[in-house]
């Protein structure tokens, strides 16, 4: 009786760990560490950069805002000497300094960043008058032209159709900080005509070129366009513009749908 007794005992030790080391929906990182409250504590409030007295950020409960219209609020830790920003990626920063009215930190190149608090409530209004806004055209692009090819006369049409769809892109701001910039990606639909007969109609996402690009550069672009570029004796060309936004990254993929109305690319 008492083995019994103390394997339901055990078990219910271990199911406790279990519990409490449950990685947290908000974070990528378990809750096992053990966080420094009195310096979350202390990090709330605006905070300035210390050399020019221009608003950094501002800190309320376990949230970062930042003051400009495209960086998006960041969850945040300080475990040990650590601030821990909880984004896209996760970023770790060495913390130099802290105290009441003093926060340095070294950023992604080593250098270390000094802010200031500040009790100036006009600062305030850098936070509540700017809202994240994702980036993207937002606008419905429609376009479409007739080509003769031999002896038929075949219709393209091309729409790009903005999504609510987000696609979250690392950035670094002024300071040297990791911050996730917001783009909504959008679907293209091609549909192609021989005469009044369709022979060819599909919504186009990104995934669906995954094939032909890196899942860590897919994951952070969007499908910009496709265009119309020329007929061969192969098909109807087209070519999709899978990018990363505001980045040189970007990828071409040639789209060739044939007379019999198949695609490939």
């Amino acid at each position: 009786m008492q083995h019994i007794l103390f394997k339901f005992a055990w078990s219910g030790v271990l199911l406790g760990i279990l519990f409490a080391c449950k990685p947290s929906s908000r974070s990528p990182e378990n809750n096992c560490v053990t966080e420094d409250v009195a310096a979350k504590k202390m990090l709330q409030g605006v905070w300035l950069n210390d050399d020019e007295e221009e608003p950094a950020f501002r800190v309320v409960g376990d949230t970062i805002f930042y003051p400009d219209s495209t960086s998006q609020p960041v969850y945040f830790q300080i475990v040990h000497d650590t601030l821990m920003l909880h984004s896209a990626n996760l970023a770790k920063y060495i913390i130099v300094k802290q105290a009441p009215h003093l926060f340095v930190f070294k950023n992604q190149n080593g250098d270390a960043v000094r802010c200031v608090k500040t009790t100036d409530k006009s600062y305030l209004n850098y936070f509540e008058t700017s809202r994240p806004q994702a980036l993207n055209q937002g606008k419905l692009i429609k376009r479409d032209s007739v080509v003769i090819y031999g002896n038929d006369r075949y219709h393209w049409y091309i729409q790009v159709n903005p999504t609510s769809y987000k696609v979250a892109k690392p950035t670094y701001n002024d300071d040297g900080v990791e911050v996730d910039n917001i783009y909504y990606d959008n679907i293209v639909h091609v549909s192609l005509f021989r005469g009044a007969t369709k022979l060819y109609s599909r919504d186009f996402r990104k995934r669906d070129f995954s094939q032909h690009i890196p899942v860590g550069v897919l994951r952070q672009s969007i499908l910009s366009d496709i265009v119309y570029t020329g007929a061969t004796p192969k098909g109807f060309h087209f070519a999709a513009n899978v990018s990363v936004p505001d980045s040189p990254t970007s990828y071409i993929l040639n789209i060739v749908i044939d007379f019999q109305g198949k695609a490939s690319y």
